[in-house]
């Protein structure tokens, strides 16, 4: 098995992943937001943002699957690297706002981390 083969499938299960919980906030977006590592999270009418919040992380999970579906691995290389941008936001937001750190490192930190590492791989073997 190639690193390119290897990293597409661990991109395709990244993909897979925020797409369910993208779908996870949007069927419980409160109880979704309690595992996301913030001290607090909008409630009542304001849960709403929650739900924009899932609908994005479907969309982000759909966009990595077109070109690994095309077989476009260097496209999809760019597309995950720009995407480890918004875990490394998410870690600092977390930490920022006096959240998780346990989160805001491990879950936040590590998805970014773990996105820059199949970017270079995609980018490397392509």
């Amino acid at each position: 098995m190639s690193v390119t083969s290897i990293a597409g499938a661990l991109a395709a299960l990244v993909s897979v992943g925020i797409i369910a919980i993208g779908t996870r906030y949007v069927v419980a977006p409160v109880a979704s937001a309690r595992t996301f590592g913030l001290p607090d999270w909008p409630r009542g009418d304001a849960a709403a943002w929650l739900r924009l919040k899932g609908i994005r992380d479907i969309v982000s999970g759909l966009v990595i699957l077109v070109p690994l579906a095309l077989g476009q691995v260097q496209v999809l290389g760019w597309i995950v690297l720009v995407a480890s941008i918004t875990p490394f936001g998410d870690a600092l937001v977390v930490l920022r706002n006096k959240g998780s750190k346990i989160l805001g490192y491990a879950m936040h930190g590590g998805t970014a981390v773990a996105a820059l590492v199949i970017a270079g791989l995609l980018l490397i073997g392509s």
